[in-house]
């Protein structure tokens, strides 16, 4: 993983250590990375949960040590270090005893609870800002004062006792140690640690390399460039916004000689980025909590990624190419041998990526599937330097380890909302008021489920613009699942949904980080970057609809028989197609309002898999195409 990764993953910037401090985290971050290691192959006997106290217990101080103002830590870090790994650390002092005591926590037991419950939510104000620790504040708040609300209102409840609140999160397998942190402890950082020992094989730079030599030369080879390489940068990171830093850094010259504007570029980078963490083999950590949550295989949330995947950057190249035709893209020179040359000298790093998929065909667990990935990238990085070979993998463990920090602080903190709306019940009184509120607009089932489903995507989104992508998965799953699956849409298409709407809340204006991310690198405005970004990866905020509206855009997921799927791929990506020209103005030459203008239904009708609706967003793009076929023989006759 390479160092601007690192620094922007989940958008905080780690310290800028002094050397002699960075190395002693790196060797703390590596004894973790080798505990991780040892809990694949030899777990603990006392079970998975004693191993989950053991890794929060160990993780949660380098959060304190490596977030911060000051460049070095200070008293004050050093302190809540102590004293997150004495809190962390308190149930192994009798472990069982402790699991005894459920429901029924001593004093020290609440009084060491509620210290970890507070150091959690400043790692999580450390990693990710304010926001997320204001929301856990506000459901700790809800679940004590629940009994104060007015009994006619759906959400009240008798209220918790706050020794209760603390049981719920330190004792219980809803809390802290709940699904998030076993995710991250289990996957997350495995995948983190993958990518830094692939990217330090130099896969980064071949993954630039081959992108470059694909397209070489034409006016369209840039923009294709920037999205294919943002594609395979994010098999090494887990971060969209990260993915867009690193993507900028190498193609954002390139853009500026083909022509791109500032605001262009920035928008072409950020959907590319972010697309990655959409993207099989190596999607983003809610894509896990996916797997885990559903009792499912990570294999089969691979699968259900394909169809979309390919939309999603279908619709990137569509406005590529009406991009350069539109503003007259240059083509550029690159200096880059040819793509049998690149890949002869680099395709190894391909390998590793199919180990994870072959294994997990073969039903090998993910976690040891990527664990053997890694030792395959290790091994390509083999030299005959010995000694910097073990250098290089010991600092690739430790550089995973600590790029998987922000994400373990998050999801400890998750395991606060979970284990409140478990209690209280709150997530099926408001999904409950969800259902209500689509009710009350009509009586139809298929109405009520649509208008269900934009109110849902509408709160995911915003929610995933003050938290990050998995605390708002998270969030959106224990919300919004519930009134999704009482509509009778299958969990795994609900799911899959959340996901979808929350990664893409990194690209929603007004705060799009990923398109901000863009804008710092080429320099544009930052506003009109995001409408930019936000204009190139419109498709995917649309496509997901599909999987929840009808049975037909369960197929998307590959859910049916190969031909359902693929018939309603082939629907779903002309609706594509109409999208792409209603937003970039161009058909086969420059489109008017007319043609714009009957895009739009025929965009939203085949996005829609239902053959009467395809049938009419068919004759709203022929239409379309008619007219735009029309105005350009007048034009060619009066020139």
């Amino acid at each position: 993983m390479s160092e601007p990764i690192l620094e922007q993953d989940e958008e905080r910037p780690v310290r800028a250590l002094s050397a002699r401090w960075d190395r002693a985290l790196a060797v703390a971050a590596f004894l973790v990375a080798l505990l991780v290691l040892k809990q694949v192959f030899r777990p603990f006997a006392q079970g998975g949960q004693f191993y989950l106290v053991v890794f929060l217990a160990v993780t949660l101080p380098l959060v304190f040590l490596s977030y911060g103002r000051s460049a070095d830590p200070g008293p004050l870090d050093w302190v809540l270090a102590l004293l997150a790994f004495l809190a962390g650390a308190y149930p192994l002092a009798g472990f069982d005893a402790f699991l005894d005591r459920q429901g029924q926590l001593s004093t020290p037991d609440v009084i060491a609870g509620t210290v970890l419950l507070l150091l959690i939510l400043e790692a999580a104000r450390r990693t990710t800002g304010w926001v997320l620790p204001v929301v856990c504040v506000a459901f700790i708040a809800f679940a004590y004062y629940g009994g104060y609300l007015p009994p006619s209102w759906a959400i009240s409840h008798a209220g918790v006792d706050f020794a209760q609140i603390v049981n719920g999160f330190f004792n219980d397998a809803t809390g802290f140690y709940g699904t998030p942190l076993d995710v991250a402890a289990t996957y997350i950082v495995l995948f983190t640690i993958y990518g830094a020992v692939l990217n330090a094989s130099g896969a980064g730079t071949f993954f630039v390399d081959i992108s470059f030599s694909l397209f070489r030369r034409s006016r369209t080879a840039p923009g294709r460039t920037a999205a294919t390489a943002g594609f395979l940068l994010g098999t090494v990171s887990g971060s969209g916004t990260a993915t867009t830093v690193s993507l900028g850094a190498v193609t954002w010259p390139m853009l500026r000689k083909a022509g791109y504007s500032k605001e262009n570029a920035g928008g072409l980078l950020a959907a590319s980025g972010i697309g990655a963490i959409l993207s099989p083999p190596t999607m983003g950590a809610a894509a896990f909590i996916i797997a885990e949550y559903l009792r499912v295989s990570y294999l089969d949330v691979l699968v259900w990624a394909i169809l979309p995947t390919l939309l999603y950057y279908l619709g990137i190249a569509l406005a590529v190419e009406i991009d350069a035709r539109r503003f007259g893209a240059r083509p550029v020179d690159v200096e880059a041998p040819r793509a049998w040359t690149v890949l002869r000298r680099g395709g190894h790093h391909f390998l590793s990526l199919g180990v994870i998929v072959v294994f997990l065909v073969l039903d090998v667990p993910v976690y040891s599937a990527v664990v053997y990935a890694t030792g395959v990238a290790a091994l390509f990085a083999l030299s005959s330097d010995l000694r910097g070979w073990s250098r290089l993998v010991a600092t690739s463990l430790a550089v995973g380890v600590r790029g998987a920090l922000p994400v373990i602080a998050v999801c400890a903190a998750a395991g606060v909302i979970t284990s409140t709306v478990t209690k209280t019940g709150l997530g099926q009184a408001l999904a409950s008021a969800l259902v209500d509120l689509a009710s009350a607009v009509s009586s139809n089932p298929a109405v009520v489920l649509a208008v269900t489903a934009v109110l849902a995507a509408v709160a995911v989104s915003v929610l995933g613009l003050a938290v990050p992508v998995t605390a708002s998965f998270v969030i959106s799953w224990v919300v919004v699942g519930p009134a999704l699956v009482e509509l009778g849409v299958a969990p795994a298409e609900a799911a899959m949904f959340i996901f979808y709407y929350a990664v893409l809340s990194e690209v929603t204006p007004p705060t799009a980080l990923a398109a901000v991310a863009g804008a710092a690198v080429t320099g544009g405005d930052v506003v009109r970057t995001m409408w930019r970004t936000w204009r190139y990866t419109l498709p995917a905020f649309l496509v997901p609809l599909a999987f929840v509206l009808t049975d037909n855009g369960s197929n998307l997921l590959l859910h049916g028989t190969l031909l359902d799927a693929l018939w309603v791929f082939a629907v779903s990506a002309l609706g594509v197609a109409a999208l792409a020209v209603a937003t970039g103005g161009w058909l086969v030459r420059r489109a008017g309002v007319a043609e714009r203008a009957l895009c739009v239904p025929a965009a939203l009708a085949l996005l829609y898999p239902d053959p009467r609706s395809v049938a009419i967003g068919a004759a709203f793009l022929f239409a379309a195409t008619v007219v735009h076929v029309l105005v350009n023989r007048k034009e060619n006759r009066d020139a």
